[in-house]
């Protein structure tokens, strides 16, 4: 590609494009594309919500199927319950039956047993005209029922319902159809026109089964329950329980049994093709029956009205949209000319004019951007003034520096003068004692530089304790233990004077008799430590916990003047531990620093916990 076309195909990028032009293609595009979009959009969202509001009324209508038939189901429990309190009928069941006289108290009076007991049954049928007929079966066989019989030789209690009763353990259920069962009816309904309900009647003392109680309920109170109910032009509901058998369903259905599959919930949507006609299914299980009202209705039956909707509200959203892209260029227009007008301010500023202005009384966000453009300009040339007088500072910085080494120079010539006259005298301790000092000078000053090699600090010390052991004579001696490797780190300078001269004057000097500092440097644990002992006086625990508590205290003060009062406070020399503690601190860190303890009569020792260091920072 040759520069000519790259340089084309850079203008026709949207990026490098006038924002006058960027704000008319997105006008456009935000105007037209919801046009076409919305109008999508807005079709299927209609078909969704009017969709939406069919399968709530539809769920909302088996709401109340499913609540009618729990309540009729509801009134065979209550049946089953009357029957089973009945004092004739818990006769029965125990097997005590007797005819009952004048003279014995209940309220069959001369009546038998058993006839009390079907005319007890008959209110039932007669009150509650949905109930095919009752049957009550003892634990021996032995039954009671005025609309129903069995085979002779048959034995009830090995029928399918009677074990079900007896599993269930008094708990009401409902069986279905009674297909396959050896109990008739006088009436001869199909086994399809009743579904029959079961309860075991239980000793409430000894948990024993007695007998059950069989109630079967007319199909028809189902049907006409579910028939009145209508889903668009040729939906209806169905029942089915919970193995997917028909309770009820109309003549010629979508479907002639309902995949139990579909329903995975206690209640939901679906859809099943059938026959190459796609069918929706909303249905929703009873807690109590365990039955399931499904509603089944064609797919592609939708509400009247829809397209009309879809098509005014689309109309509509075209007109806006055309009348968006008219205002589009105007806008473009006003928004763009205020930031060109900036722009060319920030060209002159560019070459050096700082002293241009926007000047504009606009409130909005490029009024704000010309205000703080004015401000910026005028930062940069305060700025600039600043690092014209910093560099001149600097400079005259620079000349004192170089002055002040003169006097160094000359203090450092005038000790070695000294230790050479004391040499050739033969005062060696004399001699000595110079050098010490002069080497104490020199590692002290170091350059002006604040951090240096463990070897000059270490060998700074021992100038220092020679001066001192000069001084003390036999009263102090020392020793320096340090491996070679680490004497290549680099540690703050003037870190262990001041512990020192604090173990000399506050220790070694207190006790009776010659003292001794031991000086350790090791590598634990990734970290530099440096330990100072000494077995001079020691202090008192009172004393102790204040030191350290100054020592925590170090670093942790917001204030700078607060630090700077640490670093001044110390002894004489001007260097003390609290300075040692504040300028490890502000150098690496809260979790670097000095630890001491001490035990009076037995010395002191400090810890100094520093960062591993192997070069200048």
């Amino acid at each position: 590609m040759t520069r000519k076309n790259r340089l084309t195909m850079d203008k026709l990028k949207l990026n490098n494009l006038p924002i006058r032009y960027k704000l008319i293609i997105h006008f456009l595009l935000i105007s037209i594309l919801p046009a076409i979009g919305l109008g999508l959009l807005i079709g299927w969202t209609v078909d969704r919500i009017v969709e939406d509001q069919s399968n709530e009324n539809t769920m909302q209508l088996i709401g109340k199927v499913n609540a009618a038939l729990e309540n009729d189901v509801e009134n065979l429990q209550k049946i089953t319950y009357l029957i089973s309190f009945d004092p004739g009928v818990q006769s029965f069941l125990k097997g005590e039956m007797k005819e009952t006289t004048q003279a014995t108290e209940g309220t069959y009076s001369g009546e038998s047993a058993e006839y009390n007991i079907r005319k007890f049954m008959q209110g039932f049928t007669t009150l509650s005209s949905e109930i095919a007929g009752i049957m009550i079966v003892n634990s021996q066989g032995d039954f009671i029922s005025n609309e129903m019989y069995t085979r002779s030789g048959t034995s009830i209690t090995h029928e399918d319902w009677y074990k079900e009763a007896v599993d269930n353990k008094g708990i009401f259920k409902i069986i279905g159809h009674p297909y396959g069962r050896a109990v008739r009816s006088h009436v001869d309904y199909k086994e399809s026109e009743v579904v029959s309900a079961v309860r075991a009647i239980i000793d409430p003392e000894t948990q024993v089964v007695q007998g059950v109680v069989l109630v079967d309920l007319k199909l028809r109170v189902i049907a006409e329950t579910a028939r009145d109910v209508t889903l668009g032009k040729t939906g209806y509901l169905t029942v089915v329980d919970h193995n997917g058998e028909m309770i009820y369903a109309p003549q010629h259905p979508f479907m002639e049994n309902i995949p139990m599959k579909l329903i995975t919930e206690t209640s939901g949507i679906t859809s099943e093709k059938v026959e190459g006609r796609r069918l929706q299914l909303i249905y929703r299980t009873s807690p109590f029956t365990g039955w399931t009202t499904v509603g089944v209705f064609p797919m592609e039956e939708s509400a009247y009205g829809v397209r009309e909707i879809t098509f005014n509200v689309v109309t509509f959203v075209f007109v806006v949209c055309m009348l968006g892209m008219t205002a589009s260029f105007y806008l473009a227009y006003s928004i763009s000319r205020p930031i060109g007008q900036l722009m060319s301010f920030m060209s002159k500023a560019e070459s050096g004019d700082l002293n241009v202005r926007y000047w504009g009384n606009r409130s909005d966000e490029i009024g704000m951007l010309g205000r703080s453009f004015n401000t910026m300009l005028a930062q940069i040339a305060r700025l600039l003034s600043l690092t014209e007088l910093q560099e001149r500072q600097k400079r005259e910085a620079e000349l004192r520096s170089l002055q002040a080494h003169i006097k160094p120079h000359f203090l450092y010539n005038t000790l070695d003068t000294i230790h050479w006259m004391a040499r050739s005298k033969g005062s060696e301790d004399i001699a000595e004692v110079v050098q010490s000092l002069s080497r104490l000078f020199r590692l002290g000053l170091s350059k002006g530089s604040d951090i240096v090699p463990l070897a000059d600090e270490l060998e700074h010390i021992m100038s220092y304790l020679k001066i001192q052991q000069t001084r003390y004579s036999s009263k102090l001696a020392y020793s320096v233990d340090a491996d070679p490797r680490l004497q290549e780190l680099y540690v703050l300078k003037l870190l262990l004077q001041p512990i020192v001269e604090n173990a000399i004057y506050h220790g070694i000097k207190e006790r009776r008799g010659p003292g001794h500092i031991s000086i350790e440097v090791e590598e634990r644990e990734g970290e530099l430590y440096l330990t100072v002992r000494d077995n001079g006086a020691g202090m008192t625990r009172e004393r102790l916990t204040m030191l350290q508590h100054k020592l925590e205290s170090v670093g942790e003060e917001p204030d700078s003047s607060e630090v700077e009062q640490y670093i001044t406070e110390s002894t004489g020399s001007g260097y003390g531990i609290l300075n040692v503690q504040a300028r490890i601190r502000l150098t690496y860190g809260k979790e670097y620093g000095i630890h001491i303890d001490s035990e009076l009569g037995t010395g002191t020792t400090v810890i100094l916990r520093h960062p591993i260091v192997r070069g200048k920072l």
